[in-house]
């Protein structure tokens, strides 16, 4: 009986050093991950956290389908719904983003030169770039009566070619009306606005029902007299004014 009990008290008596071993790795392990957790690269700490992840999963500290030290991209597969860091998001784009190609705005502008050049030089369309996006004007001369919201003959032509570049997948159309300060009261309109958005339809009529414009990529707006380009105390301000803008912006995904 002694014997045995010696025998016990020399196999068990080093058990406390699987403890503090245990203990001195996980101790490792937090001073690993609160360094990580200061270290700006994104990057890094990905690998870092995997390779942790691994390790653990190895020792045997927990399974491969818990979550322990896993990486940020497992965690975002588990909840689409969380919010995350805007750095990640542009560092991994959606698939739907990177499906629609940015808009080359120089290959663009040289097809419309090419399809509308005479009314280029005539300055009845003018063509800039602005931070809302790639805008055709289409002055009153050559499109509209004074007063009048209904197309002149010839205009649908014009539109037709604009059309031809611009049905192409990927671009967001806005046709915004505009007109100048001076007050309108006639048998149609009673005022600017109502000018301002009925020139903005007859041009998306125009667009989607005789050039096949996609009616889901394409909406219309009237700004009347309050969006102007030029100064209205001139006569040359306020024929800028009155004009229809196509205002071609990246499609939505």
């Amino acid at each position: 009986m002694k014997r045995n009990r010696r025998f016990e008290e020399e196999v068990h008596s080093d058990r406390w050093l699987i403890s503090y071993s245990d203990f001195i790795t996980l101790l490792f392990a937090f001073f690993v991950v609160l360094f990580a957790a200061t270290y700006r690269d994104n990057q890094a700490i990905r690998k870092l956290s995997q390779a942790i992840h691994q390790g653990f999963q190895t020792m045997g500290a927990f399974s491969a389908g818990q979550e322990g030290y896993s990486n940020p991209d497992s965690r975002e597969a588990a909840h689409p719904n969380q919010s995350i860091p805007s750095s990640q998001t542009d560092a991994k784009p959606s698939k739907d983003a990177s499906a629609t190609p940015p808009i080359d705005v120089l290959k663009l502008r040289r097809e419309l030169e090419a399809v509308v050049g005479k009314e280029l030089q005539d300055q009845e369309i003018a063509i800039k770039v602005t931070p809302e996006g790639f805008v055709i004007s289409l002055r009153e001369l050559g499109f509209f009566d004074s007063g009048q919201a209904r197309l002149v003959p010839g205009a649908a032509d014009k539109l037709a070619r604009i059309a031809k570049v611009l049905a192409k997948p990927g671009l967001e159309l806005r046709v915004e009306g505009h007109t100048d300060n001076q007050p309108i009261h006639n048998a149609e309109f009673d005022s600017n606005w109502e000018l301002s958005t009925a020139r903005a339809t007859s041009v998306l009529l125009m667009l989607v029902n005789g050039n096949h414009i996609d009616p889901r990529h394409i909406s219309a707006s009237g700004y009347g007299e309050f969006r102007p380009v030029g100064d209205n105390s001139t006569l040359e301000g306020r024929r800028a004014n009155r004009r229809v803008d196509l205002v071609v912006v990246q499609s939505r995904p």
